[in-house]
């Protein structure tokens, strides 16, 4: 069992993840007392359609203080009305912890989030801190960090794309999120091909043959199935004109891949930069939801074609990351970094990149891929004072 970092919280949460990250195993380890409610189960999910109100009257017979997990939670929105007037009615006697792969069809319900009454809490794929920091980077960047792939390597290839398949037929198909699954499919492929560049939503309603608007509504359906997030443009007001169109990014390298079609192929140099990117993204925002960090996550660029991978801000902090894929760190590679921490744009510089030995650029502080995600992990990049 590999030992995950997550904290249990003291009050009833949401907690979503995509799909194979580990929430539901988690969860058991942590509350291996609680009362649980699966509603992957078809029995567990008739039941309680069937019978509305029955969770309540069920949690209602149980001891004070106890955990009631509701896992996949957004297969059955309404029950949300009974842990809401449990939550009401009997005030610090149980807490929840309510489960799910996609806040999508929950918004679109308009089901009852429990403003107030709930906090919510991220899940990723597995992390470098969690894994010791002895997965190898090539590894990573091939096949990803999703649990089911780390334990059994010698399957993942094949699992990869039985994840894709399965994303297509569970998340899509089975909750009608989009109407013509063959067009989805398309532009699933085309979207990842575009993984960590800047989106140009009209040329890719151009290759997959949809309208513009369409394209938007689908990647709103990646988004809110956590299958991957958008990274803006930052622009902290400089005396020049800054990137605003955005990024996307899918959360896990291996899934990237499978929906390529490249799982089986050797990675070229020309997409080692942009995996890497991808990897180090998910260590950062997993991070910050360990954490409790806060903060967000950018991009900086330039018409002139200056740019920074990532930028960290909160409140006047501001972190710049560059990442490079070569095993050489160039001093041209440090010259975005320079240029804002000079002028005290940002607080605070580091490079990535896959050589032997950390460096001192100026301002900048450069570090091989495993020993700066040590750093991040000991508080040392991000969310410090």
């Amino acid at each position: 069992m590999i030992k995950r970092t997550y904290k249990l919280p003291q009050t009833s949460f949401f907690l979503f993840g995509p799909r194979g990250t580990g929430k539901t195993t988690w969860l058991k380890e942590i509350l291996p007392d609680a009362k649980w409610i699966d509603l992957v189960r078809n029995e567990e999910y008739l039941r309680y359609l069937r019978n509305p109100g029955l969770a309540r009257m069920e949690i209602a017979a149980l001891a004070k203080g106890t955990w009631i997990v509701i896992d996949e939670v957004q297969k059955l929105p309404d029950i949300l009305n009974d842990v809401h007037s449990i939550l009401t009615d009997f005030p610090d006697t149980y807490r929840f912890a309510l489960s799910g792969s996609s806040a999508r069809k929950l918004r679109r319900l308009n089901a009852n989030l429990l403003p107030g009454r709930t906090i919510t809490r991220n899940f990723y794929p597995l992390t470098a801190a969690e894994l010791s920091f002895e997965m190898p980077v090539d590894r990573a960047l091939s096949t990803g960090c999703l649990p089911k792939i780390i334990t059994e390597p010698g399957s993942a290839i094949d699992l990869l794309d039985a994840y894709v398949a399965n994303y297509l037929k569970q998340e899509i198909q089975q909750e009608a999120l989009v109407e013509n699954i063959g067009s989805f499919a398309r532009f699933l492929e085309v979207a990842a091909l575009m993984n960590a560049r800047v989106v140009n939503t009209s040329n890719i309603a151009r290759d997959t043959g949809v309208a513009r608007n369409t394209v938007d509504r689908y990647f709103d359906v990646l988004e809110q199935t956590l299958i991957g997030t958008w990274l803006p443009g930052w622009q902290p007001r400089a005396k020049v004109k800054e990137a605003s169109r955005p990024k996307f990014f899918f959360f896990d390298t291996g899934v990237v891949r499978a929906i390529q079609g490249t799982t089986r192929d050797r990675i070229e140099n020309a997409e080692k930069g942009y995996l890497l990117e991808t990897w180090i993204l998910h260590e950062l925002r997993a991070y910050q939801t360990v954490s409790g960090c806060g903060g967000s996550f950018s991009y900086w660029g330039t018409p002139g074609g200056s740019e920074i991978d990532f930028i960290w801000t909160r409140g006047r902090e501001a972190v710049g990351i560059e990442i490079k894929s070569g095993d050489t760190w160039r001093s041209r590679a440090s010259d975005a970094l320079k240029g804002l921490a000079e002028n005290g744009t940002i607080t605070r510089a580091f490079g990535v990149y896959h050589g032997p030995a950390p460096l001192k650029d100026g301002p900048v502080t450069i570090l091989p891929v495993i020993e700066f995600l040590k750093r991040l992990n000991d508080g040392g990049v991000i969310g410090y004072d």
